[in-house]
């Protein structure tokens, strides 16, 4: 017997839009079509004709609910876990920021030993944001911690890390013969050029040594010139490169989302929030890397003016794509599941409705606005009436 059927839905496929059911059973999704369904189940539930989408990924998220991965205990990180189905997410990177070497420790080990509970987004590893980036482009990254991309520190923060280590943040411009980018791909970690003052030839470079990916596109790195189109350009021009997008219209304009999304295209976005511990709370002080942040209407600042993180929300990151940038359901699809799903190899588990993956699942009204969130097969969200 299945534990969940849910049906009168209308499935976004990696292929086409179906009106039909889902069946979950264990956690993963047993069966689904058009027809009736095949099994038996202990509960059926009636989708209301709503949009069922794949659980949103979120590959650069440092907090919420109070809670911050540096932080470094496992409450913190289940607070994390048990927020994020409010808002679509279903599976996510914990990420660190620029701290000392001991504190980053701390928090990778506390990675390394976390177990998910039922009902919790998946914590499928780590996203290390610094210390290995550009002083001149550090933004919320505390300066007295960065450093030079070192292998042997690497090498012995991915051990805490249990191997969990994902993505690497660091500025290709400040490593030496590529030393740890080169490490980094050879190991199938992330190497993801961020916080940089990269030209567009040096991000041309880098991206032949084992740059795959842009951190927060247009944030802390050099934009379009007409002379150096800078690492903006690079990402607009090389198809080798994904890109991370905080699309909340504050950290990037609407305008540039549209201009993003039409020459970077759905095929190379991956949807972020880079989200910080207020996110779900209040207006008001809060902690980033031992850094206050003051958060103020939804825009949180360091006291300099500095953007400091997000308080965006996934949910609300695919309506904007939406509205500014006209993305489709397709695309929202690839840029919030099946992209970082392929990038973060886990695409054989999640970041599609299929049989055989897990049951993260999302469900959606016309206007977009989310109303249901299952993880792993658990209903672990459900929207107010």
């Amino acid at each position: 017997m299945g534990d969940i059927l849910l049906r009168n839905i209308r499935i976004c496929t990696p292929d086409s839009m179906i009106d039909g059911y889902i069946g979950m059973a264990n956690g993963v999704i047993v069966e689904m079509g058009e027809n009736n369904p095949t099994i038996e189940y202990a509960q059926e539930v009636d989708g209301g004709h709503r949009l069922a989408l794949p659980g949103f990924i979120d590959g650069h998220i440092h907090g919420a609910a109070g809670a911050d991965t540096m932080d470094a205990t496992q409450e913190s990180l289940h607070k994390i876990a048990a927020w994020l189905p409010n808002e679509g997410t279903t599976t996510f990177l914990a990420t660190t920021i620029t701290q000392s070497q001991s504190a980053i420790e701390s928090a990778l080990e506390q990675v390394r030993l976390f177990e998910n509970k039922q009902g919790e987004a998946e914590l499928i590893g780590v996203h290390l944001e610094g210390p290995f980036v550009n002083e001149k482009k550090a933004g919320a990254q505390p300066l007295k911690h960065i450093q030079k991309p070192d292998r042997a520190l690497f090498s012995k923060w991915q051990e805490t890390a249990g191997g969990k280590v994902k993505v690497v943040t660091l500025a290709p411009e400040c490593d030496d013969n590529y030393q740890l980018t080169e490490m980094l791909a050879s190991e199938n970690v992330i190497a993801t050029a961020g916080h940089t003052d990269s030209t567009f030839e040096e991000i041309k470079e880098a991206s032949a040594h084992g740059v795959s990916q842009l951190t927060h596109l247009c944030n802390q790195m050099n934009g379009i010139h007409h002379r150096d189109i800078g690492a903006v350009g690079a990402g607009f021009l090389l198809s080798s490169l994904t890109c991370e997008l905080i699309a909340d219209g504050i950290h990037v304009a609407p305008e540039m989302l549209r201009l993003i999304f039409q020459n970077v295209g759905a095929e190379r976005l991956l949807l972020i929030t880079d989200s910080l511990r207020g996110k779900g709370l209040e207006d008001g002080m809060y902690d980033l890397g031992g850094q206050a942040v003051t958060v103020t209407e939804g825009k949180a600042l360091l006291p300099d003016g500095t953007l400091a993180g997000s308080m965006l929300q996934m949910k609300d990151a695919i309506r904007n794509m939406a509205d500014f940038a006209g993305a489709s359901v397709a695309d929202i699809v690839k840029m919030t599941a099946e992209n970082p799903a392929k990038q973060f190899g886990i695409y054989d588990r999640k970041g599609s409705l299929e049989i055989g993956k897990d049951a993260d699942i999302v469900l959606l009204d016309d206007e977009l606005t989310l109303q249901t969130t299952y993880c792993r097969g658990k209903l672990a969200y459900q929207k107010e009436k």
